[in-house]
């Protein structure tokens, strides 16, 4: 039986799952159908928001919310976010044209998705059509990704919003210790005034994966 455990997340046995939004399946993931509504499994091994949901994440989202996710990829997460904020409206930032292709055809019959191909490196380039939003999700591994972060934060996030971190500790240094890494990046967002209301470890699901859940002070 299912049991919405967040707003959108719902929960039968170890497994979790999101209310489709457009009925089908998105990039061949398990649908299961109660009462003629479908429900998408979120895949913890292939989501680092999913994995970190299964090991306590306290989702805060709300459906009306408006979010700024960095490193859309090729749809998998971002997808099943559209599901949660079926009211509210995501802009994706992916930089790789290439799987931005496959990014688009998620994104086509999803009216609260919007796909902006940019460097997310460089919000100012993107700055002019986006609004402040209630979240800011990043999951880009890349050595810089902190900065990356903060950067987009002081320009979309608003006060009181919440940024979450997918911290792939391999993608920034490969010579020091992963928790080291973790702990070295919530140093910067306590420093930078962002209280951290979260934090998580993803392993068995993501290894060297870290989650971070964090408010915004300023």
């Amino acid at each position: 039986m299912l049991k919405e455990i967040y707003l959108g997340i719902f929960r039968q046995g170890n497994r979790i799952y999101t209310k489709n939004l457009i009925k089908g399946s998105v990039y061949g993931e398990e649908i299961i159908n109660v009462e003629n509504i479908e429900y998408r499994f979120f895949d913890p091994f292939r989501s680092k928001f999913a994995a970190a949901i299964l090991k306590g994440l306290k989702s805060p989202l709300k459906e009306d919310s408006t979010m700024l996710y960095l490193g859309a990829a090729s749809g998998t997460t971002i997808s099943h976010m559209s599901d949660i904020l079926s009211k509210g409206f995501i802009y994706g930032v992916e930089f790789s044209k290439r799987v931005a292709s496959q990014l688009y055809l998620v994104a086509r019959n999803r009216n609260n998705l919007a796909i902006i191909l940019k460097d997310a490196n460089n919000p100012k380039d993107y700055s002019a059509f986006l609004p402040h939003v209630d979240f800011l999700y990043e999951d880009i591994a890349q050595r810089n990704q902190y900065d990356i972060f903060l950067k987009n934060a002081l320009i979309f996030l608003k006060r009181n919003g919440f940024g979450m971190i997918c911290i792939k500790t391999r993608s920034i240094d490969v010579t020091k210790k992963p928790k080291e890494i973790f702990e070295n990046i919530k140093e910067k967002l306590k420093n930078d005034n962002f209280e951290i209301l979260q934090s998580l470890n993803l392993e068995p699901f993501q290894k060297d994966h870290y989650f971070i859940l964090a408010k915004k002070d300023f």
